[in-house]
């Protein structure tokens, strides 16, 4: 039971935001009391933290699989932002916003763990582009790996990028190519070209 009420939980606070539901929502779409959800979780944050937890690890296995393919630097880069995307229903909610704001403890802590485990991927997607002769060999790799998660986190805070002046994939489209054109050698512009221009059919 515990795991269904994560599993449901999770879904509607991506759906409909951290703040909008209650716990007597989630009752009464489980068909179950609230006495039942809160006999598997003291209160709404420690739900909360659980389901963004939950959140969390499958999301950062299904970027280890990705990661996992072998696949050309470039392509792996946009699987990985499909496959979040995905996930997070297209972040709707703008579930990181609504943490930040209403839950800042466990977005402190989900923050940490999101750089550990970009940080790891992207400094190996950085490496292998460089080997591969797709991004330039002059690259500050850690340098360019931290600022890549800084710009990924920072895009979707809405006192910059307001959601009625930018909608979410094509924010995310956007910074994507932005960063990889600042790290691309010729070779890889041809790629990343052919990438963008059939994501546009």
């Amino acid at each position: 039971m515990r795991e269904k009420i994560i599993q449901k939980a999770a879904d509607l606070f991506l759906t409909l935001g951290f703040k909008s539901v209650t716990m007597d929502d989630l009752a009464n779409e489980m068909g179950i009391s609230k006495k039942t959800i809160y006999a598997h979780f003291e209160n709404k944050t420690k739900l909360v933290e659980e389901c963004t937890m939950h959140l969390f690890c499958a999301i950062s296995q299904g970027i280890d699989q990705i990661c996992g393919l072998g696949k050309n630097p470039i392509e792996e880069l946009y699987d990985i932002k499909k496959f979040v995307m995905q996930h997070l229903k297209g972040e709707k909610t703008s579930p990181q916003y609504q943490l930040q704001k209403y839950y800042p403890k466990i977005y402190s802590t989900l923050r940490s763990q999101q750089f550990e485990v970009m940080q790891t991927c992207v400094l190996d997607n950085i490496r292998r582009g460089i080997d591969l002769g797709i991004y330039r060999e002059n690259l500050n790799i850690d340098f360019v790996s931290r600022i890549y998660f800084s710009g990924v986190t920072s895009i979707k805070d809405h006192r910059f990028f307001p959601k009625e002046l930018f909608k979410i994939d094509a924010l995310m489209d956007d910074y994507l190519e932005y960063h990889l054109r600042g790290i691309v050698t010729p070779k890889g512009r041809k790629i990343l070209n052919a990438i963008i221009n059939s994501n546009q059919q």
